[in-house]
């Protein structure tokens, strides 16, 4: 275990998009088999959801590579430089101490406000689109899934980031991340898989309250 830690080190000294790259994809393709498993799982325990008859698990590997493409393509890159930028500009442009109440504090209020959302919109959208969906189906789709998922990890993701920020290098800040993403990429697919479910309309209907107070 030791060697395969200092392996990656050296790989993240040599190549470090690379490796945040590859990673992200590989942790974020098993996530999609967690999700795969879990909501089989729940359709073989509940089967008035479903009528499907195969009870066996079949991994859906194509459902993996897109998932997992995902990471390769979005989280690896994007995750790399988004935790390098933000912790130079809180440190440089905002003259916060690292560490401290509001250094920490800053990180997290920014990655939860700016790149939470933005990660859960392109997920969404990517899953529709690379499925195959229609413009319009996508947008339905994100409708349907962005709030529950934005509401169900935003009281998860602070702790998770404020332990991040506070104790964790800049460098592996994102393995970190990914470590936790091997479990919410399992919970995005899982949202993702649900389709109309029936927990999911109760987040729309505080959306629908919310818009005719509005209006009223």
């Amino acid at each position: 275990m030791l060697k395969l830690w200092r392996w990656y080190q050296n790989c993240l000294s040599v190549h470090p998009v690379k490796t945040q790259v590859i990673s992200s994809g590989i942790l974020w393709g098993l996530g999609d088999i967690g999700a795969q498993a879990v909501t089989h799982s729940i359709k073989r325990n509940h089967p008035q959801l479903t009528q499907q008859k195969d009870k066996e698990f079949k991994i859906n590997w194509k459902r993996v590579a897109i998932t997992s493409m995902f990471g390769f393509a979005f989280v690896g890159p994007v995750g790399h430089y988004w935790y390098e930028y933000l912790d130079r500009y809180i440190r440089v442009r905002l003259q916060l101490q690292p560490k401290s109440l509001k250094f920490v504090a800053a990180k997290v209020a920014a990655d939860g406000l700016l790149f939470g959302p933005l990660d859960l919109l392109i997920f969404f959208s990517y899953m529709g689109f690379a499925s195959g969906r229609s413009v319009e189906q996508v947008k339905e789709d994100v409708k349907r899934d962005f709030l529950p998922a934005l509401i169900v990890g935003g009281g998860v993701w602070p702790f998770v980031q404020v332990a991040n920020f506070r104790f964790v290098p800049v460098r592996y800040q994102l393995l970190y991340v990914n470590f936790f993403c091997l479990l919410d990429s399992s919970f995005l697919s899982w949202i993702e898989q649900q389709g109309d479910a029936p927990w999911k309309q109760w987040f729309s209907s505080i959306g629908t309250l919310e818009k005719q107070k509005g209006q009223a």
